[in-house]
């Protein structure tokens, strides 16, 4: 195992949103061949509960958009409230401004990607208590990130996010989602416009690490 390249793989597989390429065609083959790659992913129990709807539909694709949007800019408002109460807590606003932008670029422009792919597990977690919740999640993003690791090795990229999920009962009458599904996620699929991706800045892990008891460090 080459683990020069798998490190490049892991630290710079990002979510792409302004520089998802919204005009190139993306096959459907390699999204069926990073989702044969994602279900190789661990599922509690192996009980392989998961069910990955794939949206290229022009007319599904404004709707979805449409209602993205919309709750987006409830979220964006709702933040920037929050933000002038209590003053900014961004680790790093450069970049936090950057991420804004980008996402206000991908919410007006959803309806526009290939590829929407709503990745759901069967189960629902309303009145489940906190073991069968980590269950039902643990048994689908792990699979959702590898389809996200299998597109960056070929080129495409995709951005994660969950904010559909304010209209996820109208998204699932859209896409006949069945109501004992749960939407993990959402992921606007396409290439990737630019050369290659860097390493983000992150708080280092020994800041955000505790050996033995939480806040204890190690010697």
């Amino acid at each position: 195992m080459d683990l020069a390249t798998v490190d490049k793989l892991l630290t710079t597989t990002r979510s792409v949103r302004k520089r998802l390429d919204l005009d190139r065609p993306v096959p459907p083959e390699i999204i069926e061949e990073c989702l044969e790659i994602a279900i190789q992913a661990p599922t509690g129990g192996n009980s392989q509960g998961w069910h990955f709807v794939v949206i290229t539909d022009a007319d599904k694709k404004a709707q979805i958009g449409e209602l993205y949007k919309q709750s987006f800019f409830i979220y964006a408002r709702s933040n920037q409230e929050q933000a002038e109460s209590r003053g900014s807590r961004d680790h790093d606003p450069e970049q936090q401004n950057r991420v804004v932008k980008s996402a206000v670029f991908l919410a007006q422009n959803m309806h526009r990607v290939p590829v929407i792919v709503i990745p759901c597990i069967e189960g629902r977690v309303e009145n489940a208590g906190p073991m069968a919740q980590a269950g039902l999640y643990g048994s689908i993003l792990p699979a959702t990130w590898s389809f996200m690791f299998a597109l960056r090795a070929r080129g495409l990229g995709a951005a994660w996010t969950t904010l559909h999920l304010r209209y996820e009962n109208e998204i699932a009458e859209i896409l006949g989602i069945p109501r004992h599904f749960t939407q993990a996620a959402l992921l606007p699929v396409a290439y990737y416009t630019g050369d290659d991706f860097q390493p983000a800045r992150r708080v280092p892990a020994a800041e955000v690490t505790s050996w033995e008891n939480w806040g204890h460090k190690r010697e």
